[in-house]
C-alpha cells in the first residue's frame, strides 16, 4: 500500500483524505512529528499548493499532498484570492466577510467562485494535480450560522449560502472534495499504468 502524507495537522482535513483515499496509508505531519510552517508566496493557488507539497516531500521522501484554495469575485478582478486566509481574520477577529459586503456594496455583477487546487508530489520528476471550483454569487448580507471564513457570503447555484448547509452535505460538495476526487483518480491512474 502506498503512503501519503498530508501537509496539513488539520484533523477534520486529514480525515477527509482518510476518508477519499481508502485504497492508500495516509498520515498527517503530526504523526512524523513534523511541525513547520511554509509560506505562502505563489501568485496562485496551484503555485502555493506545489511549494507546500515539495518542501515536505524533499524533507521526507514520502508522497506528499497540499493543498490551496479561496475565494475570487469576478468584479474584484479575483479579489482575495490567494489572499484568502489572510484578509478572513485580524487578531482573531472575522472581519472578512464585512469587508467584501463593503467593497461590492455598488457592485451588480456579484459572479464568484470558491477554487482549491491539490498537489501531489510523487517524485522530483512526477506532480499531479487536482481541482475543485464552486461556482456562485457574492451576497448582500451576511447569511447563515453553519460555516467559517467566507462561507456566510458565499451563495452557491442553489439558492443557499455554504453557512446554510449542513457540514456533512457541504462535505459531499465542496470545492476541496472535488479537488481531492479528481487527484484521487489521477493519483489510482498513475499507479495503475506504472505497474501494467
Amino acid at each position: 500500500m502506498n503512503k501519503l502524507l498530508i501537509a496539513s495537522n488539520n484533523i477534520h482535513k486529514v480525515n477527509e483524505f482518510k476518508e477519499i483515499f481508502s485504497n492508500y496509508e495516509v498520515i498527517s505531519l503530526k504523526d512524523i512529528n513534523i511541525n513547520i510552517d511554509i509560506t505562502e508566496d505563489g501568485k496562485t493557488f496551484e503555485q502555493n499548493a506545489v511549494k507546500k507539497a515539495l518542501e515536505i516531500y524533499k524533507r521526507t521522501n514520502i508522497i506528499t499532498i497540499a493543498d490551496d484554495s479561496g475565494l475570487q469575485i469576478q468584479a474584484l478582478n479575483g479579489y482575495p484570492g490567494v489572499l484568502t486566509k489572510r484578509e478572513v481574520y485580524k487578531n482573531g477577529e472575522l472581519v472578512g466577510n464585512k469587508k467584501i459586503l463593503e467593497m461590492m456594496k455598488d457592485i451588480k455583477n456579484r459572479n464568484a467562485s470558491f477554487k482549491c487546487i491539490v498537489a501531489c508530489v510523487i517524485n522530483n520528476d512526477n506532480i499531479l494535480i487536482g481541482r475543485g471550483e464552486n461556482v456562485g454569487t457574492i451576497t448582500y448580507d451576511i447569511i447563515g450560522s453553519n460555516g467559517f471564513d467566507f462561507d456566510f457570503i458565499f451563495k452557491l447555484e442553489n439558492g443557499k449560502t455554504l453557512s446554510e448547509l449542513s457540514k456533512e452535505t457541504k462535505n459531499k460538495i465542496s470545492a476541496r472534495r472535488i479537488a481531492v476526487e479528481d487527484l484521487k483518480n489521477k493519483l489510482d491512474k498513475f499507479f495503475s499504468e506504472k505497474n501494467c
